[in-house]
């Protein structure tokens, strides 16, 4: 028998029938309160989706909109500055909620993140979409606990809900949603106390996008792979995938170290924060006529037309020039570092992708395979969230080729470093030799 003595056999603490039934009644509550953040976190993922496919597709039609950048970013820049109230530090400023619940999750954030990304995505700015979809989810998720007048410990809850909503929604990914929300938070630990109501925000929250028509963007990965079919070991590949996942891991550190490091260069050449927006758009401009291309503007899902370039196009054999990687990461960083507004990740996806199309033709092996290695492996070195991003890969590809899902989303983690696009990420496991006293504090104290 466990039970015996007043303990059990395992050695565990007894537990009486009142306790059980407490802990069972906190899990009900926990899930009932996600149910209304997965549903207004997942319509406003649908709004989102449908708008900024509109916008994107009226910056394809109208090129010329490119030169109205700089008159977007100040729109961006002055908004935040006169009604942000906190709100431009985004999802860093979820996950110090979370950590510390403080002043809270202002409402406003929701509207101004989504107004601001739909500028950004209007005018040509490289940005994502995960960064608003999560934000507005948190904002939302924070209105619903006032709404409640729920305590500290039930709005850290319900910012937990939001996040995994939006996250699971924006990209159809509700497992890795839910993994995502309780990794993100501190480097090395995962939230376990939180698992099921965000699982149940995430599913539900995807669910409710969907019911609303939205449809999310299929990577075709073929290349003699069949679906749910697993692909026989190869010793070599494995060797392939880990340096690959080297890479990625630098790749990663790169662009968290740059976007950081640019953030910090437009506070100094611009103390009046509107204005900042405006250097990054002429950065951009500039980039523009460097590379000669606009493959690398927007959320590069698809091409633009007359382009080649892009996430879809890098699963197949020519599909991305030796560098579109590089240019993609300095594209989105003056983007972000300067104001504007929009996510890191879909942008991570394409740095990611092409960066696997051309590692996979240097090493001799499918591009496709390298792409999606890729597409997963960046996000999880700048995320800091390998065990998310492995589930992300299966979940968008299948799981035939999920170890070296893992393999190159687990190295790309330690190769990043104690770095990431989360200055909020607390240190829970170090990865690296290091002193006591750096275990919990900020990666914004530990240099990123």
């Amino acid at each position: 028998m466990l039970w015996r003595d007043g303990g059990n056999a395992l050695g565990w603490p007894p537990m009486s029938f009142s306790s059980a039934w407490a802990g069972v009644f906190r899990l009900l509550r926990g899930v009932l309160l996600a149910l209304p953040v997965a549903l207004v976190a997942g319509s406003a993922s649908a709004l989102f989706l449908v708008a900024l496919e509109a916008v994107t597709r009226l910056q394809w039609r109208e090129p010329r909109l490119l030169w109205l950048l700089p008159v977007a970013g100040l729109a961006v820049g002055w908004f935040y500055h006169r009604f942000g109230k906190g709100s431009e530090r985004g999802n860093n400023l979820l996950i110090d909620e979370i950590h510390e619940p403080g002043g809270g999750v202002p409402a406003r954030m929701a509207p101004l993140v989504l107004l601001g990304t739909l500028a950004t995505h209007l005018c040509g700015g490289s940005a994502g979409r995960e960064g608003t979809a999560v934000q507005m989810g948190g904002s939302l998720a924070g209105l619903v606990a006032r709404l409640l007048r729920l305590g500290a410990e039930d709005r850290r809850l319900l910012l937990l809900c939001g996040i995994a909503a939006g996250f699971g929604s924006v990209f159809g990914t509700p497992l890795a949603g839910a993994i995502f929300a309780m990794e993100v938070l501190v480097i090395g630990r995962l939230q376990y106390e939180a698992l099921l109501p965000v699982l149940v925000a995430s599913v539900l929250g995807d669910a409710v996008c969907s019911a609303w028509g939205v449809e999310h963007t299929v990577y075709h990965f073929g290349e003699g792979h069949a679906d749910g079919v697993r692909a026989p070991f190869q010793a070599l590949l494995l060797v392939k995938v880990a340096l690959a996942g080297m890479a990625f891991g630098l790749a990663a550190r790169g662009f968290a170290g740059l976007t950081h490091g640019l953030q910090r260069g437009f506070a100094r050449l611009a103390p009046w924060a509107p204005l900042r927006p405006v250097l990054g758009a002429f950065g951009v401009l500039l980039l523009v006529w460097l590379s000669g291309t606009r493959d690398y503007l927007g959320l590069g899902v698809e091409a633009p037309p007359g382009g080649h370039v892009s996430i879809t196009a890098a699963f197949q054999a020519g599909g991305a020039e030796t560098f579109s990687w590089l240019w993609k990461l300095v594209f989105t960083a003056v983007t972000l570092a300067s104001g504007f507004k929009g996510g890191e990740v879909t942008p991570l996806f394409f740095i990611g992708a092409t960066l696997g199309h051309t590692t996979g033709v240097a090493l001799g092996e499918p591009v496709a395979l390298f792409a999606a290695l890729g597409f997963i492996a960046v996000f999880a070195g700048a995320a800091n969230t390998p065990l998310a991003c492995t589930v992300l890969g299966i979940e968008l590809f299948g799981g035939h080729d999920a170890v070296y899902f893992a393999v190159a989303c687990f190295i790309a983690y330690f190769a990043s470093g104690h770095s990431g696009i989360y200055a909020a990420q607390r240190l829970g496991v170090s990865k690296l030799a290091v002193s006591p006293d750096q275990q919990g504090r900020h990666l914004r104290e530990l240099g990123r």
